[in-house]
């Protein structure tokens, strides 16, 4: 068994997340209190998307679920709120993440501004329109569908917390400060396995809910960067490279698993909630 500990959405792509004592697990992501996982994203004014490897002040920009609208915050700014209603005549923007083009909903002038002076750069803010589906590769899927939103790639991710747990007892052997678990940005996080054990599951079921780790998570520069401050310092990934280097990916740094909803889409899991695991043989 494992306990769930942590629960995290980003509504925001790259920007700070909200953790929740509950969320529905959607095919597309988890959602709670009306908000998707990385439902909005900033991107430029050609509509390619941003992230904190471009704009590591990204993680100051703090939003919270607030009544009928997600408020977002940033050091010596006014709040900016966002209706959580959806605006069937917003304009549309032709977005760009990674290989996928998508018709998002533009956020309008005021939000650009907004986030343009937050971040020091141009920039608009869009929105993933409820009636759009953004397909996940089946690459790792075995061929089952499945989508997301915005997020890289997967709907969900999931870190055991021995696993940072193991990073961090490397990282003080080398001299060098822990790392809290935000660096790296899990969605679902668990306790109870050992190190790195989420690469082995099948899958992880609660009721009526089946999460299936499908893919390592191969790992950017973001991890480098204090969430709480919003400064990147000393990079865990040499740290990691020394031993999490995946041949399945290329040779890819990874930790954590992307997984789809595979049963139960909408089941709500909540903090301290048990799950079974299935280990993969």
């Amino acid at each position: 068994m494992a306990t769930v500990t942590e629960l995290v959405i980003y509504p925001i792509k790259s920007c700070a997340g909200i953790p929740v004592r509950e969320a529905a697990f959607g095919i597309s992501g988890l959602r709670a209190e009306g908000v998707h996982d990385r439902e909005w994203m900033l991107v430029t004014r050609e509509g390619l998307f941003l992230t904190q490897r471009e704009y590591p002040r990204m993680a100051l920009i703090q939003p919270r679920i607030d009544g009928d609208a997600l408020e977002v915050s940033a050091h010596g700014m006014p709040p900016l709120r966002l209706p959580l209603a959806h605006d069937a005549a917003a304009p549309t923007l032709m977005v760009q993440i990674w290989d996928d083009h998508i018709q998002a909903a533009d956020c309008g002038d005021a939000a650009a501004a907004w986030f343009a002076d937050a971040l020091g750069g141009p920039c608009r803010l869009v929105r993933f329109r409820p009636e759009q589906h953004r397909p996940t590769s089946t690459k790792w899927t075995g061929g089952t569908p499945a989508e997301t939103r915005f997020a890289d790639g997967y709907p969900i991710l999931v870190i055991g917390q021995a696993s940072l747990d193991d990073l961090n007892a490397k990282l003080a052997q080398d001299g060098r400060e822990k790392l809290p678990m935000n660096r790296f940005r899990p969605n679902l996080v668990v306790d109870g396995l050992e190190a790195f054990e989420e690469d082995f599951v099948e899958s992880f079921s609660a009721g009526g809910l089946v999460l299936r780790p499908v893919k390592p998570c191969a790992r950017c520069p973001i991890p480098a960067i204090d969430q709480a401050t919003g400064i990147p310092g000393p990079d865990p990934l040499d740290i990691l490279q020394s031993y999490r280097a995946n041949p399945r990916m290329d040779g890819a740094v990874c930790m954590g698993m992307n997984c789809i909803v595979s049963a139960g889409a909408d089941h709500i899991l909540r903090i301290g909630q048990e799950l079974e695991v299935a280990i993969a043989f």
